[in-house]
């Protein structure tokens, strides 16, 4: 299981009280284990706290607002996305506002994607 350090769990865990509306509309869909895959919130893992992590499938979602467009962000973005890839995870980066429009399109989405990495298609 991928695992953040010490120090980042405390963090985790304030940031699963603050879940911004869109995660938490994500959240109330993945937390049931649809397809049967278990997705975990707010997961630490190493120096970063991925938004959603599904360990059978290797896969990282990320819920992105309108911030991730701004100043540097894209580019520590594209580092935390490296990271990750060099630990053999996908990671999904789903723009907020869909979420809220079309949560079905989202999680079939995420669901195909999980299930083409849980059978090695990827």
């Amino acid at each position: 299981m991928l695992q953040g350090d010490e120090t980042i769990g405390g963090r985790a865990r304030g940031l699963r009280q603050a879940m911004s509306a869109p995660e938490i509309t994500l959240w109330q869909v993945l937390r049931h284990r649809p397809g049967g895959f278990k997705f975990r919130r707010q997961h630490p893992s190493g120096p970063y706290i991925a938004d959603f992590y599904c360990h059978e499938a290797r896969l990282i979602v990320e819920v992105d607002s309108e911030a991730h467009s701004l100043g540097d962000r894209p580019e520590r973005d594209k580092a935390r996305d490296r990271w990750f890839a060099h630990r053999g995870l996908t990671t999904l980066r789903i723009v907020a506002t869909d979420i809220q429009k079309n949560i079905e399109g989202v999680t079939g989405y995420i669901l195909a994607t999980a299930a083409s990495r849980h059978l090695g298609e990827d």
